[in-house]
């Protein structure tokens, strides 16, 4: 199902900021007030703890990760898309978010894993290293 939203130009152009390596790690994507487009609302240079302390406690969000991890071929990176719907978020918000997913999802290229989080707990480092690893 669509919701029939649209994606801010912005959120493409930071996408392949942080897709060639630059400064960026991480962006957190959300919705503009009216429910018509999604839009950049943090990006970060640092991990994904930070990225996880951007994450409202209540509010679903979607973030991309570059994360960067240790494996038997030396240090690897891959980007994640992460959809963030915790549990205490109202259901509107929840069926507008994931309604509304795909319109972005599609226009990120080059996404190596997906990741659904409704808790912090989903978000740990180790948890997503292992859902990384596994799509290898």
């Amino acid at each position: 199902m669509s919701s029939g939203v649209g994606v801010s130009p912005e959120c493409l152009t930071t996408y392949q900021e942080l897709k060639l390596g630059k400064k960026t790690k991480w962006i957190v994507y959300a919705m503009n007030k009216a429910f018509t487009e999604v839009v950049v609302e943090k990006t970060g240079e640092t991990d994904l703890e930070d990225l996880i302390a951007q994450l409202p406690g209540s509010e679903p969000r979607w973030a991309v990760l570059d994360f960067g991890y240790e494996s038997g071929e030396g240090k690897r990176n891959k980007i994640c898309f992460i959809s963030w719907s915790p549990d205490d978020s109202k259901i509107k918000q929840k069926m507008v978010y994931a309604s509304s997913k795909d319109a972005l999802r599609k226009s990120l290229v080059g996404v190596h894993a997906e990741i659904q989080a409704t808790s912090y707990e989903e978000l740990d480092p180790e948890v997503v290293h292992e859902r990384v690893a596994k799509r290898i």
